[in-house]
């Protein structure tokens, strides 16, 4: 069995930094086995590259397979300069566009199949008890345990209750239907091993720095290559540092952002701080320690072999919990003055670490949406969204309760609301937020959030990335929602963002009996008469502009 869409009904995503045209083709038997996926790209670059836009959809390619056991792939892509404005990672970088179409093709499956869309998942997804696996494209996920992300997340949704709501509404022709859309995802981030990005012609490394001093005062000062701007980097590498060193939460200060304080680091991106920079504390912190031991040693007269360290002080392992032992912070003041050190010790503490992961980070989960639609008027309203994300251990939760709620706003968005308008001279024509939404607090329902925890096998925290979960996984959620709320009317899929007059537009047309195409203001910048992947030329079609003639979408 085959489920193909045609590229002009194929959902492409294109909110501020998405813009792709996407072909895909999934071969299953009728049990419902996935035996092969080909994806076909046409990939919007704009006018001209940025950093990394050629590197966007090619981050993708890695993950159309998400969380499912496909035995043959084949990817391709081909990327195309337009008129319009250039196009760059933007939250996610092209792991949103390959959820996105894994995620809205498992439910065409599910409803080529007469099945429960989540059943269809569960008979395709690695099961926990295989990892690590490799999946079709070569990647070793290291941990995970979707079972239990669905269980829980189907638990808190009410999923069976709903379900049978949602029976009893299209039983009686209910004028308000109701929508149950699924994601179950994974990412690869952490970016992450240096060589792979070689391999990719990436222009640097995936490595990140950290430094630890230890002050006399008993203070200390980390120095980090990853920079926030928002995420909360500073109370979480304190937290770090308190934890490895055993010192006051509140006698650390997190320096960065200015290369004349820290001078070598590659930054905030693709969900790497705390696994790759997080990491790199880490081992800065350790060697603190090992520097520390001799110094304890000497001072304890005793081996070095005989100390262990705990709670932030030095003691001889064997001697008693009553012996007080000597510690970190009256070390720092001990080196400082290097008064009585070991023969040869140099008189500093501080250490430095650089870690390039051997690995990518793989979170994931799975995400309810729950939409009401009304099949006279084609407004949207959601009703409930839960989702249940495993992103390893977490240092600081409500740190990761606000990436997540942050994460689901943003999809969300793309799903219902954002769009980038260009007339037929490429003309961006949304360009202010009188005609480009921009959702606020008050255009959202409150979510419920939960987490599962199958610790990262490749940093010592057991981390996982969390940035950008939840932009990748709501979006497919909440469309599939809308699409299964009006799919016994005949519909199948609904351009992004599925606004009420494109809802009301593909119910009408339903009704009058004909198919539902996306309109023509919806369709990719590309010549309507060219397949897939035939060039248009290089004058585009007819106005010499690489748009369709009523307006394209981005």
């Amino acid at each position: 069995m085959q489920v193909d869409r045609d590229p002009q009904r194929v959902a492409a995503v294109r909110p501020p930094r998405r813009d792709q045209w996407q072909k895909l083709t999934l071969a299953a038997r009728r049990d419902g086995t996935v035996t092969g996926l080909k994806v076909e790209l046409l990939a919007d670059m704009g006018a001209y590259l940025g950093l990394v836009t050629p590197g966007v959809p090619i981050l993708g390619a890695f993950m159309y397979n998400a969380i499912y056991k496909f035995p043959a792939y084949h990817f391709t892509c081909t990327n195309v300069f337009t008129n319009k404005t250039w196009t760059d990672a933007y939250r996610g970088a092209g792991r949103p566009e390959a959820t996105f179409a894994i995620e809205r093709l498992m439910d065409e499956l599910a409803a080529e199949l007469g099945r429960d869309p989540l059943e269809v998942r569960e008979q395709n997804w690695i099961t926990h008890e295989e990892f690590p696996f490799t999946s079709v494209c070569g990647l070793e996920y290291d941990s995970g345990n979707y079972e239990a992300a669905t269980a829980r997340a189907k638990e808190l949704f009410g999923y069976d209750e709903l379900r049978a709501e949602q029976a009893r509404r299209r039983e009686s022709g209910d004028r308000v239907q109701l929508g149950i859309g699924v994601s179950t995802f994974t990412e690869m981030c952490g970016l992450a091993p240096s060589r792979v990005l070689g391999s990719l012609d990436y222009g640097a490394g995936g490595w990140e720095s950290a430094s630890v001093r230890m002050l006399p005062s008993g203070k200390v000062e980390v120095v980090t290559g990853a920079s926030a701007h928002g995420q909360g980097h500073e109370t979480a590498w304190s937290q770090i540092v308190a934890d490895q060193l055993g010192v006051p939460f509140e006698d650390v200060e997190v320096l960065h952002g200015d290369t004349q304080v820290s001078p070598r680091g590659l930054d905030t991106y693709g969900s790497r701080s705390l696994v790759v920079g997080g990491q790199a504390v880490v081992q800065a912190a350790q060697r603190v320690v090992e520097k520390a031991k001799p110094l304890a040693a000497h001072l304890l007269e005793a081996n070095v072999d005989d100390l262990e360290f705990s709670s932030g002080r030095f003691r001889v392992r064997g001697a008693g919990d009553d012996q007080e032992g000597i510690g970190l912070t009256d070390l720092a003041l001990k080196v400082f003055t290097a008064h009585d050190l070991p023969d040869g010790m140099e008189p500093t503490l501080d250490a430095d670490a650089t870690f390039d992961p051997e690995n990518f980070s793989f979170p994931h989960g799975t995400h309810l949406c729950a939409m009401e639609v009304d099949t006279e008027t084609g407004q949207s309203r959601m009703r409930s969204y839960v989702s249940v994300d495993d992103v390893g251990n977490v240092v600081n939760p409500l740190i990761v309760d606000g990436q997540i709620h942050g994460g689901l706003v943003q999809g969300i968005a793309q799903a219902l609301w954002e769009e980038a308008v260009y007339d037929d001279q490429g003309t961006l024509v949304s360009g202010s937020f009188v005609d480009y939404t921009l959702p606020t607090s008050a255009d959202t329902i409150s979510f419920v959030t939960d987490r599962t925890v199958s610790p990262a096998t490749t940093n010592d925290l057991g981390a996982k990335g969390v940035g950008e979960a939840g932009a990748i996984a709501s979006t497919p959620a909440v469309v599939n929602a809308v699409v299964d709320a009006v799919r016994p009317m005949g519909i199948h899929d609904i351009q992004m963002p599925c606004t009420p007059e494109r809802v009301w537009r593909a119910i009408e047309d339903s009704r009058q009996g004909g198919s539902t195409p996306t309109e023509d203001s919806a369709q990719p910048h590309f010549t309507q008469d060219a397949p897939n992947q035939d060039d248009p030329g290089p004058d585009g079609p007819a106005g010499g502009t690489a748009y369709p003639q009523e307006g394209g979408r981005a």
